[in-house]
C-alpha cells in the first residue's frame, strides 16, 4: 500500500528546478514538466486510439509515465544533456538504472512485488514499442514547449542556438508517429495543450506563502498517479484504472477558466459552489471542447464534470471510483499543508486545513483504501 515515505518522495519533484542555467520568466519545475508530458501523452494516445493503431495500450502509457517520473526524481542531479549522453551507452545506462532501482526500492516496495517487478523491467528493457515512443514524444513536446518560453526571454543567450538545433533534430525522430503528425498539423490540439500548460502558472494556495509551491497542473498529476496506484491496490481492472488516472489528471482543468478557488471561499456564500460549477461547465463547452475532436467529448466530460461521483455501467461494473479520487485530492491538499508547516511556514490556515482534512478521514475506508491509516502516519 502507499505509505508516508513514498508520498513525501514524489513531492520532491515540486522543488526540482528545470533550465536553471537559463533566464526564465517563470519557474519551471520537474513536477509540472511531467504533468504536462502526460497531458500531451493523452492527446497522442487518443489520436493513436482513433487511428486504431495496433499495439496501443493505455495501461502501458500510464505506467511508463509513472516509471519515468520515479526515475527522474532519483537522477535529479544529472543535467538532461548528460543523462541523454549516458542513455546512448547501453552498459552505462543499465548500471545507472540498477542504481536508480536500488535507491528507490525501499520507498516503492510497499506498493507490492508486481509494481516493483514492472518498474525494474521497464528500466532494463530499452526496446521502444509504440507506447514508450508516445511517452518519449510527449516528453520531447513538453521540453520544446518550455524551450519556446526560454528562447523568447533570451534569444541570443548562451547555448540557445545549440539547444534549438538539438530540438529540431530530435523532432525528426517522431515524424513517423501518426499521432505526432496529426498534432503538429492541428492548431486546435496545440491550443488545447497550451491552455493545459497555463495551469503550470496557477499556484495552489496562492494567497499564502508556501514551500514547496505546487501548481494546479502539478497537483493534477499527483492526484492522477496516486489514484492509479490506489486502483492497483484494490485490484481494479483495465478501463477502471485508466479512467481513475485520467480523471485525476484532468479533474481541475476547468480552473484554467476560473482560477484555483479555495474551499473556504466556495463555502462562504450559499450556492456559490454550485454557481462556480455551472459557470465552469458552460465555459468548458464554449472554450475547451471546441479544441478537441468531438469523439473525445464524452471522455473529457467524464474526467472534468462531476469528477467525484462514482460511475457504474448498466451492467453494474464500476467505471470510475469518484469517491476514491476525491479522497486522493484531499490527501494531496493535506500533504501541501503538512509540507508547508514542516518547512517552517507557521500559518493558522495551513494548521487548520491539515487538521480539518485529517479529522474528516479519521478511520475512513473508501473504495477499499484505508485512508485513516495513511493519515495516521503523519501524527
Amino acid at each position: 500500500m502507499i505509505q508516508k515515505p513514498f508520498l513525501l518522495k514524489i513531492y520532491e519533484a515540486a522543488s526540482m528546478q528545470r533550465w536553471n542555467d537559463q533566464i526564465r520568466t517563470v519557474e519551471l519545475t520537474e513536477l509540472d514538466k511531467q504533468a504536462h508530458k502526460m497531458i500531451i501523452a493523452y492527446v497522442l494516445g487518443k489520436c493513436e486510439e482513433d487511428f486504431g493503431t495496433k499495439g496501443f495500450d493505455w495501461i502501458e502509457v500510464i505506467e511508463a509515465g509513472i516509471f519515468e517520473f520515479l526515475q527522474r526524481i532519483v537522477v535529479t542531479d544529472l543535467k538532461p544533456a548528460l543523462f541523454h549522453r549516458i542513455k546512448e551507452d547501453k552498459k552505462k545506462y543499465a548500471q545507472l538504472n540498477e542504481w536508480v532501482y536500488e535507491k528507490i526500492n525501499p520507498i516503492i516496495s510497499p506498493l507490492g512485488e508486481d509494481f516493483c517487478r514492472s518498474f525494474k523491467s521497464y528500466l532494463h528493457d530499452t526496446k521502444r514499442n509504440l507506447n514508450r515512443r508516445i511517452i518519449s514524444a510527449a516528453h520531447f513536446y513538453a521540453t520544446k514547449w518550455e524551450f519556446d518560453i526560454i528562447e523568447r526571454a533570451n534569444p541570443k543567450g548562451y547555448l540557445i542556438k545549440e539547444i534549438r538545433k538539438d530540438i529540431r533534430e530530435k523532432q525528426k525522430r517522431y515524424h513517423d508517429l501518426k499521432s505526432m503528425q496529426f498534432l503538429l498539423n492541428s492548431p486546435r490540439l496545440k491550443y488545447f495543450i497550451n491552455i493545459c500548460g497555463q495551469l503550470r502558472f496557477q499556484i495552489r494556495w496562492s494567497h499564502l506563502h508556501r514551500a514547496p509551491k505546487t501548481s494546479v497542473l502539478g497537483h493534477m498529476l499527483l492526484v492522477a498517479m496516486l489514484s492509479y496506484l490506489f486502483s492497483l491496490q484494490i485490484k481494479a481492472q483495465g478501463q477502471r484504472c485508466v479512467n481513475n488516472y485520467f480523471t485525476g489528471l484532468f479533474h481541475d482543468l476547468p480552473e484554467v477558466l476560473t482560477r484555483d478557488i479555495i474551499n473556504p471561499v466556495k463555502r462562504s456564500v450559499e450556492g456559490l459552489s454550485e454557481l462556480i460549477k455551472e459557470y465552469e461547465s458552460q465555459e468548458m463547452q464554449r472554450k475547451i471542447y471546441k479544441l478537441i475532436p468531438r469523439s473525445w467529448h464524452a471522455s473529457m466530460h467524464m474526467f472534468t464534470e462531476n469528477e467525484f461521483a462514482d460511475l457504474v455501467s448498466k451492467e453494474g461494473l464500476i467505471q470510475r471510483d469518484g469517491r476514491l479520487i476525491k479522497a486522493t485530492d484531499e490527501l494531496t491538499a493535506f500533504l501541501e499543508a503538512y509540507l508547508a508547516l514542516c518547512n517552517g511556514i507557521q500559518s493558522e490556515a495551513f494548521k487548520n486545513a491539515k487538521q480539518d482534512i485529517k479529522n474528516r478521514y479519521h478511520s475512513k475506508v473508501i473504495s477499499g483504501v484505508n485512508f485513516g491509516q495513511i493519515f495516521s502516519a503523519f501524527d
